[in-house]
């Protein structure tokens, strides 16, 4: 007898036994649940940040904000009944005669101090990264005008400039040039606290732009040396451009730090002579504080101003920072 064969029979089990069963529909819209003690996790450790943003940062801008839009006096600051007047801060400050010689003092205090400290850090970072003998020793000598408290560095060149006894004018005049009013003259107050902030912030712009050198591979220079490039092209095609991400953030924050500085200018010239070096940061302060009669809403209205700038900058930050990532 022959046996017949049948070819092997590739359908499912449930099919060859007769009983098709139908497979469950798959799962819409069903969301796995974070289990409650992992929710409960999360929340603590995003406590504590919130916390301190909430107490440091948005209730004191509050609080400026509201000063802004009031007529504070030393007893309705006391007892908190002071008037809504709206703009009128505002309408105040930009009426006073201080407000555009405070403008355009703060406008080139930021920029110089922006460009020099960069541009000196920039050159310091290119200078260390060839690592040569006392290198990281010769690095961490320019990091002790950075670790200074600002009252001590800001004492020390009061004292380097004076104009009787410093250091500065001594030089000056052994070289046979005439001593110059540094910190008492209106044509060089506002200069003396330049250089004395361009000291200062050197050090953070080196310590930034020298890490951002170590992500740059060496292959890129090896390359480009063969090419036949010299030491300023390599620079201008290699490390400048891949250095851009790095410069912008290190603006950014040199930005902001350098609008608010108030105790550098405070302490050396106190804004003066004739408002000659006065800046935002410090006519706040006169006017909150500086005063017999204090004008907190003026003063916070002022404050406020140097918040928006410092916004402004950080949004077009942003933006820019967008455009080059869908580029």
């Amino acid at each position: 007898m022959k046996q017949t064969t049948h070819p092997p029979d590739h359908r499912p089990a449930g099919v060859r036994n007769g009983a098709a069963t139908a497979a469950p529909p798959p799962a819409r819209g069903r969301r796995r649940r974070r289990p409650v003690s992992t929710q409960w996790a999360a929340w603590g450790f995003l406590a504590p940040v919130t916390l301190y943003l909430a107490l440091f940062y948005a209730y004191p801008l509050y609080r400026n904000l509201d000063l802004s839009l009031r007529n504070y006096t030393v007893r309705s600051f006391v007892q908190g009944d002071a008037p809504f007047t709206g703009l009128a801060n505002y309408r105040t400050v930009l009426d006073d005669p201080t407000f555009a010689p405070a403008l355009l003092h703060t406008a080139v205090f930021t920029a110089v101090c922006l460009v020099f400290q960069y541009a000196i850090g920039l050159a310091l970072a290119v200078f260390f990264n060839q690592h040569f003998r006392l290198s990281a020793t010769l690095r961490a000598l320019f990091l002790v005008p950075w670790l200074l408290p600002l009252i001590v560095s800001a004492s020390t060149w009061s004292w380097m400039l004076n104009t009787d006894s410093g250091i500065v004018n001594a030089i000056l005049h052994a070289v046979g040039i005439a001593p110059v009013n540094w910190l008492t003259s209106p044509s060089w107050s506002l200069t003396s606290v330049i250089i004395a902030n361009i000291w200062i912030g050197v050090p953070f712009n080196l310590v930034v732009l020298y890490s951002g050198l170590q992500s740059i591979p060496a292959g890129l220079y090896e390359a480009a040396a063969l090419d036949g490039a010299g030491a300023w092209r390599r620079f201008w095609s290699i490390t400048f451009p891949l250095l851009r991400p790095v410069s912008a953030i290190t603006l950014l924050l040199g930005l902001v730090y350098t609008l608010k500085v108030f105790d550098i200018i405070w302490i050396m010239t106190k804004g003066g002579p004739a408002d000659s070096s006065t800046t935002f940061a410090t006519w706040s302060y006169q006017l909150g504080f500086g005063n017999l009669l204090p004008a907190f809403g003026p003063g916070a209205a002022v404050g406020n101003l140097l918040v928006v700038a410092a916004l402004v900058f950080g949004l077009v930050y942003v933006r820019v920072q967008r455009k080059q990532a869908l580029s």
